[in-house]
């Protein structure tokens, strides 16, 4: 059967695009999902996207499942669909919604890859900071573990929203959510050398906005930072696998180590649902039970 689904497609994730402003990639794993549905369809049951029924998806959900498919995975796909069905029912164009009363799958949450802070202090003193760069690249490292920041949030960091007086910088998060963050001595101590004696050979006379600049006077993309930290994680001796995200998972790890308040930790991260902060406490409770074993008479 010919698979023709590419018009209805089209028009889905232009009403994404429209309706939520969602990235191309977003955008690209939609119509993805819904292309291997469509081919699927044709191939196994000889129908359209908008014949489908609610076993026809059940099958293709556990065909998915057959292939070895992660929980995450067929979540995702199924997130897709149903989106999918939702729009096709307000356009009219089918008049029962046949992803109805499906679940998603029991997702596993994995713990997130921390850091200890000797490992923390380790990375923060690899860049050699007598040249200009290695300054740059120690300042991000201490702003990044010292606020916690998403690493676009760091490469997006301007000038004008780096309160120094205060010692806090002003971040537009996920959603376009404001929030003040603080930054700490060490952090602010940083900077402030950072943009007396690096920044202004970096811009060799340019005017740019953004904080933290490449050689050549320009932003700095997250690829280009990423590749940074996996250098200083070698030359630092790590044996850990460290991303910029690492970092943010020790910045809130740290912080209830230390007893902050889940609540406090929610805000310095941006996150909207503090279901998404609670992951924190289960890595905060792991070191908890080491340092029972460790200390206590009985551990």
């Amino acid at each position: 059967m010919k698979v023709s689904s590419d018009g209805l497609l089209d028009e889905f994730c232009d009403a994404l695009w429209l309706e939520d402003g969602l990235s191309r990639n977003t955008l690209e794993s939609y119509r993805r999902d819904l292309r291997q549905l469509t081919i699927w369809l044709a191939q196994e049951r000889n129908k359209t996207l908008l014949d489908v029924e609610h076993f026809d998806l059940l099958d293709y959900l556990s065909y998915k499942v057959s292939l070895k498919a992660r929980p995450s995975s067929t979540s995702r796909v199924l997130s897709s669909v149903k989106r999918f069905y939702q729009y096709q029912l307000r356009q009219g164009k089918i008049s029962v919604d046949p992803s109805l009363q499906i679940e998603s799958p029991k997702m596993v949450r994995l713990l997130p890859r921390s850091l200890t802070e000797t490992d923390v202090e380790a990375l923060l003193n690899a860049p050699d900071v007598n040249t200009a760069l290695g300054l740059r690249d120690r300042t991000m490292l201490e702003t990044l573990y010292a606020t916690g920041l998403r690493v676009s949030e760091l490469v997006a960091l301007k000038i004008s929203e780096v309160s120094l007086d205060m010692g806090v910088v002003r971040i537009s998060g996920k959603g376009n959510k404001e929030r003040l963050v603080p930054l700490g001595e060490e952090a602010l101590d940083w900077i402030r050398r950072f943009a007396q004696e690096a920044r202004p050979g970096l811009l060799s006379g340019k005017l740019h906005d953004a904080l933290f600049l490449t050689q050549r006077g320009e932003s700095m993309t997250r690829q280009a930072f990423w590749y940074l930290i996996k250098r200083y994680v070698a030359q630092a001796g790590l044996h850990e696998t460290v991303s910029p995200h690492t970092l943010r998972h020790a910045f809130a790890t740290h912080l209830l180590n230390h007893g902050a308040d889940l609540r406090v930790v929610q805000m310095l991260l941006g996150h909207s649902d503090i279901s998404t902060t609670q992951i924190y406490t289960h890595v905060a409770r792991e070191r908890l039970k080491l340092l029972h074993a460790a200390h206590h008479p009985r551990g």
